[in-house]
């Protein structure tokens, strides 16, 4: 998989979390907290989601690096490229 076919994964499951998102409207730098105001055990679902899709686990201690779609698709791409 491309970065940009691991991005279009991570908002896919970011919109199953939390389906009042418009994915059209997700950009690549913004905060799943932050912008997105997602809260911890919309987190842990969003890494329970990738889990169950991509078959990777995510330590606790990379979830900054899955902090913005741009960050998880390079992550993503990193971890099973």
């Amino acid at each position: 998989m491309t970065e940009a076919e691991y991005r279009a994964v991570f908002i896919a499951e970011l919109v199953n979390v939390a389906p009042d998102l418009d994915p059209a409207t997700i950009a690549g730098t913004d905060h799943i907290q932050d912008d997105l105001e997602l809260d911890s055990m919309d987190v842990l679902n969003l890494v329970a989601a990738l889990h169950k899709r991509l078959d990777l686990s995510i330590p606790e201690v990379d979830y900054p690096r899955i902090e913005t779609p741009d960050k998880a698709a390079a992550y993503l791409a990193q971890q099973l490229g």
